[in-house]
């Protein structure tokens, strides 16, 4: 291998998991994962399949596992993962395996209709806008997690969704905390009733993964702990 170039090496699949192909891709200045990708798909292997759309992490399409770990590769510098020389690549781990690099979201997204992270309105657009006090702790609460753009690396990363597939997992989770504290939802008892079951918020063993690889920053394993308390409050509210 030149000295001026690294190895990526690519899982290929869904039906041959273990199956992996090698590429030697050329050094270029600020080069990201998402870049080297890109090199192999029009230089090397045109049949490679993989997601991106903004390149700029805003959008979260382009994530993958870069040496196991959930990242956005457009934001993911090839300097500061190479292993050896050489970076592994897998599509994203705890959902189903489309091609190559890409996932089937819908598992993903499943979970958030699962988990009631939609809004649950009882005005019309003829109604006027409702007030929101944007100091009270409940708004920031709701701002908290009001950045994400479900990209499903926490997912991803979370090892309660790896044993359980059933667990509504840490983004929905955190969708369900940010609607439970907006002041315009009116579905806090649904909210509540969809995330205290068998796969819902109690099955969060607090491990901490979600929070920790988030690229934006967000606490999902906070809003997680909001649901407990909630979910136990509303519990003993009912059966006092």
């Amino acid at each position: 291998m030149p000295a001026d170039s690294f190895t990526v090496t690519i899982r290929r699949g869904p039906d041959t998991p273990d199956a992996r192909r090698v590429f030697d891709v050329p050094t270029y200045a600020n080069q990201t994962v998402l870049d080297a990708v890109t090199w192999v798909q029009q230089n090397e292997d045109p049949t490679l399949s993989y997601r991106f759309a903004c390149r700029v992490g805003m959008c979260g399409s382009c994530a993958m596992m870069v040496n196991s770990v959930p990242r956005w590769t457009c934001r993911t510098q090839i300097s500061k993962v190479l292993n050896g020389g050489n970076v592994t690549l897998e599509p994203l781990r705890n959902l189903p395996v489309v091609k190559d690099l890409v996932a089937d979201m819908d598992p993903f997204f499943d979970k958030w209709i699962a988990a009631e992270g939609l809004h649950h309105g009882t005005l019309t657009r003829d109604d006027p806008i409702a007030p929101v006090d944007t100091q009270s702790p409940e708004r920031a609460n709701a701002d908290a997690g009001i950045e994400c753009i479900n990209c499903s690396v926490c997912y991803a990363a979370c090892d309660t969704v790896a044993g359980n597939p059933d667990y509504l997992g840490p983004a929905a989770l955190q969708r369900a905390w940010t609607l439970l504290n907006d002041a315009k939802d009116a579905g806090r008892a649904t909210i509540l009733d969809a995330v205290s079951g068998r796969d819902g918020c109690h099955n969060c063993h607090a491990m901490g993964s979600c929070t920790t690889y988030c690229p934006n920053e967000l606490d999902p394993m906070t809003a997680i702990a909001g649901l407990k308390r909630e979910t136990a409050r509303l519990f003993f509210k009912r059966h006092r």
